[in-house]
């Protein structure tokens, strides 16, 4: 069992900077991927941010890529999220998810999910 916390969203002006953390219970932590993911209202969950295990892989669809840095602590049983340059557009409730498979966490699909943390970027 994997229990996941988020903090750190907020309200942000367009081209700010925010960093998300989740906070995982458990030993095991370190066996799992890690991944971001985000739904803005009205909308579908969206894939922002996928780690391995060990940190040495991640992956980043388009629309975050070279902004977004995702990051994980093994030590500290946190993974981390860097936005930057801020747009509007994302706008959403970001939530971390944890899976012993890295592919099922590009595929979005995780055993484990956090609550969110709502993210606002006011133009």
């Amino acid at each position: 069992q994997v229990q996941l916390v988020e903090s750190g969203g907020g309200l942000v002006q367009a081209g700010n900077s925010l960093r998300l953390s989740c906070a995982a219970s458990g030993r095991t932590f370190s066996s799992y991927a890690m991944g971001w993911f985000r739904q803005a209202p009205g909308k579908e969950r969206e894939f922002v941010a996928a780690v391995s295990w060990s940190g040495t892989s991640t992956y980043y669809p388009d629309s975050v890529k070279g902004r977004f840095t995702i990051s994980r602590d093994n030590a500290k049983n946190t993974v981390y999220l860097q936005m930057n340059n801020l747009k509007p557009e994302d706008t959403a409730v970001y939530s971390c998810a944890a899976d012993a498979n890295y592919a099922d966490v590009l595929r979005m699909r995780c055993d484990y999910w956090g609550q969110g943390t709502q993210v606002t970027v006011s133009s």
